[in-house]
């Protein structure tokens, strides 16, 4: 098992990048802020270019301040490419989520 941290800023950026196929296992979305915060997060394939409506698999999902959203799905596996992208929502602080990524290589 490894991980990756990434501070979230308004602009869609790769909290995790698959480098050969890989399941991610668990995320946590960390508001250090002392407001509420949301974040956006994005399933990218291999070859596609930006984060859009068509890849996003949560939205605008609001973290308490001081608090911890954590992601506990079954698994996601993800081919050579493959990329968790994750912004905050425009007009909210940046650097106040700390995403952090929890995979396994398979």
């Amino acid at each position: 098992m490894a991980i990756t941290n990434t501070a979230l800023t308004t602009i869609p950026s790769n909290i995790y990048v698959s480098s050969g196929n890989t399941v991610v296992s668990a995320m946590y979305f960390c508001n250090t802020d002392s407001g509420a915060i949301n974040f956006n997060l994005y399933a990218v394939p291999s070859g596609v270019a930006t984060a859009n409506a068509n890849v996003q698999i949560y939205n605008s999902v609001q973290v308490a301040s001081l608090d911890t959203f954590v992601v506990d799905w079954e698994k996601l596996a993800l081919g050579n490419g493959d990329r968790l992208v994750a912004n905050i929502t425009f007009g909210q602080a940046n650097l106040a989520i700390t995403a952090t990524v929890s995979y396994v290589g398979i």
